[in-house]
């Protein structure tokens, strides 16, 4: 196993200076959109300097220690996120999709979160935005939204500033101002008249998502239902390794073209937050046997909001700390005589060759066995492995276990809203 984000980062810089084609072009067709990690050669957010494996590898396991406490909040239903003075934490989703705004369309790249719904974009004028802005003055078909517009009730903290309905909210350690707003979006080759975003008019903090987000929760504003006639609140994607050259998958929308062959769960739902994709995860398999974790680590209860989710801006992930305990363990006695070390938050590192049993999620109806590359990191510059999961912050009252990308790589997650499931399928994304 050679996951390595220094010398792949490296690789792709050699490969773009030689002036190698990274399939940066390849269209979007249909309903399916190319979703592209936010270090593809593709991605003009990819870092500058390559970063170290041991420097890549803090810094993604940092922004999710910020991202679990974001979606801690969520679920508290707090107004505010607290985060440590003095320090910036990108915390934005991990893909971004093309989407086209207005009339003539204008391209943005956005993140795509499950865990959330409203689309929010940078307009022009914004304070505290990123460069690429959505000029909203050029397009003929975009409008503002007032306080007599159903979609106001529908934001977050609504005020009315003259005719206009404007919104504030948190996101991570960012706070953005905008105005509800409608135009044309157009994803692939679907074209969505009077799509409800936010036109973000002020942003503090670096959390933000640059060029904007879409929501894919099941909010009232989010894509799936500002779209319920086009795509039936059904779409699904297949998010691509971190080894993969082009960083590139698919984001597909609608039944349309949805894998025939794949095992379902029940999604649940929590009026605490209604819209994140919850599961009934009821075990952890280490090898072929089942991890002693105490049920109430796992169990799901509408009225606190606890259980597990799927979240596709987390990299790796994490579980409330009696059932990782229990996981961690588990793994550990199966290393043998290894000695285990540490790297920022991942506790389970080992420096020698061994055979690695694998690690399987029990959720009801459905068993995911987790191919070594979505549950180990392995250096190729060193000798250094670490299991990819961690323990929920210690700085949270956490009470979710989160599913993420990390262990989604190569799978494709297909979310059947209608039908109140979620499936999960092995898939090569690049």
């Amino acid at each position: 196993m050679t996951t390595s984000l220094s010398p792949l980062l490296t690789l792709l810089f050699f490969s773009l200076a030689q002036g190698l084609n990274p399939k940066c072009d390849k269209p979007d067709r249909g309903s399916t959109l190319q979703v592209l990690h936010v270090h593809s050669p593709c991605s003009p957010f990819r870092p500058s300097t390559p970063l170290s494996w041991e420097e890549s590898v803090l810094q993604m396991e940092s922004k999710d220690q910020w991202r679990l406490q974001y979606l801690s909040s969520l679920v508290a239903k707090k107004s505010v996120v607290p985060i440590a003075s003095g320090r910036s934490i990108l915390q934005s989703p991990t893909y971004i999709v093309r989407a086209k705004i207005g009339t003539p369309a204008q391209t943005m790249l956005m993140a795509v979160d499950t865990s959330n719904d409203a689309a929010w974009i940078p307009c022009t004028g914004c304070v505290g935005c990123s460069s690429t802005v959505f000029d909203s003055t050029s397009s003929t078909t975009f409008i503002t939204l007032g306080c007599d517009a159903a979609q106001c009730k529908q934001v977050p903290n609504p005020t009315c500033g003259g005719s206009v309905c404007n919104f504030n909210m948190t996101y991570g350690g960012s706070t953005i101002a905008a105005k509800l707003s409608q135009d044309t979006m157009t994803l692939a080759t679907d074209a969505i008249p009077g799509y409800a975003f936010g036109c973000i008019q002020t942003a503090t903090g670096s959390s933000v998502p640059p060029q904007g987000l879409l929501g894919l929760g099941r909010g009232p504003m989010s894509l799936l239902s500002q779209t319920q006639s086009l795509y039936m609140s059904t779409f699904s994607y297949c998010l691509p390794s971190y080894k993969a050259l082009n960083f590139s998958g698919s984001l597909r929308l609608g039944p349309v073209g949805q894998p025939k062959t794949i095992k379902y769960t029940q999604l649940l739902s929590s009026p605490r937050r209604p819209s994140l994709y919850y599961v009934n995860m009821i075990g952890i398999m280490v090898g072929s046997r089942v991890v002693n974790i105490p049920p109430s680590a796992l169990a799901f209860n509408s009225a606190t909001g606890a259980g597990t989710i799927f979240d596709s801006g987390t990299v790796y992930t994490r579980l409330v700390q009696p059932a990782y305990i229990a996981l961690r363990d588990a793994f550990r006695a199966r290393l043998g005589n290894a000695t285990i070390t540490s790297l920022g938050g991942f506790d389970t590192c080992y420096t020698v060759s061994v055979k690695v049993p694998t690690i399987t999620f029990m959720f009801t109806g459905m068993n995911v066995t987790l191919p070594l590359d979505n549950f180990l990191i392995h250096s190729s510059s060193g000798s250094t492995t670490c299991l990819a999961m961690a323990a929920a912050p210690d700085n949270v009252n956490s009470v979710l276990n989160v599913i993420a990308n990390w262990q989604q790589q190569n799978h494709r997650v297909l979310y059947d809203v209608p039908n109140s499931r979620l499936g999960v399928a092995r898939e090569r994304c690049s």
